[in-house]
């Protein structure tokens, strides 16, 4: 056996293993932010103060129905055919009553969780990033907090526009 088989044999191992700890990396981040992602659909309706069938997770984008039980489908790695290392992303679904009638109002959040170092970072969708430590139990408010100011603005920001003093009385360009 000549030296150049001998390294390119070596340069194949360490091929081999680098895609193994690839493998295992990506499959831990799939369980450990399903968990979390479990975790903070499961949670986010004791500190919103609604019933618990009025939270579910559904998939990020496309149609959706919060009283459909997803499972997997909920969550960003059910369509690949393989596991990939990336952002585990789902929907957080709120369902609010009408005052007015019977209807109902089904609000939807984009959260991505993706492991960094010993943490996970978590997006709720244009909110700032926030660090969660792998032990989640009971360190989640600032996540739920994040979800409820996001639907919040949702709707508060666009009535605040139009109830602001400036737009009253005439159209044209604000001074600049």
């Amino acid at each position: 056996m000549s030296e150049g088989t001998k390294v390119a044999g070596e340069k194949f191992e360490e091929l081999k293993t680098a895609i193994r700890d690839y493998g295992q990396a990506a499959f831990q981040n799939l369980l450990r932010c399903r968990a979390l992602g479990d975790a903070i659909v499961g949670g986010f309706h004791v500190f919103e103060g609604c019933p618990e069938e009025n939270v579910s997770a559904v998939p990020a984008e496309g149609a959706f129905d919060p009283r459909k039980d997803y499972g997997d489908a909920a969550y960003s790695y059910s369509n690949r055919n393989v596991i990939i290392l990336e952002p585990v992303r789902f929907g957080l679904s709120l369902i609010v009553g009408n005052a007015e009638d019977s209807g109902a109002l089904w609000l939807r959040t984009v959260i991505a969780t993706e492991i960094i170092g010993e943490n996970f970072d978590v997006f709720v969708a244009s909110q700032p990033v926030i660090r969660v430590p792998f032990e989640f139990d009971g360190k989640l408010d600032p996540v739920f907090e994040a979800i409820h100011r996001e639907f919040l603005e949702t709707f508060t920001l666009e009535v605040n526009e139009f109830l602001d003093a400036r737009f009253k009385t005439g159209i044209g360009f604000l001074p600049g």
